[in-house]
């Protein structure tokens, strides 16, 4: 299709000012509608890891995560310059050191440090882990900086942003919906995961990459925002309401940043919060078409990896038609 199109994109979280990004970057004229009357107020993109972690999840992720993740990656370090590409570590207690094990047989492209190539990277963690899988393809983002640098990229690029507005922007010739967990009125299966992070400043932590701590009772990852700032994020709880984090939630976070490393026990808590992520029953990223309106949702805890690549299926799907067997379909049961 070599026509512009008028498009019109409901909600702007991180998908959709993506949505809204790859399509007027490619010529099509789009307006970008938002249900609040100021930017992320309601979304759950800001209560994000954004890791960009696409070999890390295929621990408990399904296969098309890994492969659409790549080029997700690949697209944020195009866009972002502020993207940053160190690589991830996971770790683990030496008397857990079986969970390591598990974890390196179920990813792939890992490197597994001893002592002196974990000290060379992450000098703190070595004295208490002393090994580590080091995933060096992947990426990680502040999601607050991300999202206004988005923000700013999509106002550049000529899309009109209406806030305070629920319904549909009239006029359009395809309508793409990015709502997440709101559009579950006419997506029956989508379902709430509630995650929940607090985010610290520390200035005595070095930590430079994100880490993962794998712990029998308490999972952990932490990423560094730069600024000393750090999040501590793991949980993934099936409940839809976005209300204050737990005490339970809290205790077990916080723990675990003090046995990733001692330092976080003089950390000053910023903010505590929960975002709900919005899933299907497979947890598989869905894009479907209907009758000149298109729902992408579905990204469940990859948001930020997943985004721009949906973004550029949608796209292709717009002026060739072409769709990607795993993504294009109906919501599934």
């Amino acid at each position: 299709m070599n026509t512009p199109l008028k498009i019109a994109i409901r909600g702007a979280g991180v998908t959709g000012l993506w949505q809204a990004l790859t399509l007027a970057r490619r010529g099509h004229s789009v307006i970008l509608a938002e249900q609040s009357a100021e930017p992320f107020t309601n979304a759950c993109s800001p209560f994000a890891g954004a890791m960009l972690a696409n070999r890390c999840e295929e621990e408990s992720a399904e296969p098309i995560v890994r492969e659409l993740g790549e080029r997700g990656i690949a697209l944020w370090k195009a866009v972002y310059p502020s993207t940053g590409a160190q690589g991830s570590l996971v770790v683990a207690p030496p008397r857990d050191r079986k969970l390591l094990d598990r974890f390196e047989r179920m990813t792939q492209d890992s490197e597994r440090l001893d002592t002196a190539q974990l000290e060379a990277l992450e000098p703190s963690l070595s004295p208490r882990f002393g090994t580590a899988l080091f995933y060096a393809g992947e990426a990680h983002l502040n999601p607050n900086a991300a999202l206004s640098f988005l923000l700013s990229e999509v106002q550049q690029a000529g899309v009109a942003m209406q806030f305070g507005l629920s319904g549909i922007p009239p006029g359009a010739d395809i309508v793409i919906d990015c709502r997440g967990l709101a559009a579950n009125d006419a997506l029956p299966n989508l379902r709430g995961v509630r995650g929940e992070r607090i985010v610290v400043r520390a200035p005595e932590i070095g930590i430079q990459r994100p880490v993962r701590l794998l712990h029998p009772r308490f999972p952990l990852y932490l990423v560094p925002w730069g600024d000393d700032l750090f999040m501590i994020g793991a949980t993934s709880i099936e409940r839809e309401d976005s209300g204050p984090i737990t005490l339970r939630s809290a205790l077990e976070l916080l723990s675990a940043a003090y046995v990733l490393d001692p330092a976080f026990g003089e950390a000053e808590i910023l903010t505590l919060g929960a975002g709900v992520r919005p899933a299907f029953p497979d947890n598989r990223p869905r894009i479907i078409p209907s009758s000149g309106y298109i729902y992408v949702n579905g990204l469940y805890r990859h948001g930020f990896l997943l985004a721009p690549v949906m973004a550029e299926l949608v796209a292709h799907y717009l002026e060739t038609g072409a769709t990607h067997p795993e993504v294009f379909g109906a919501d599934p049961a």
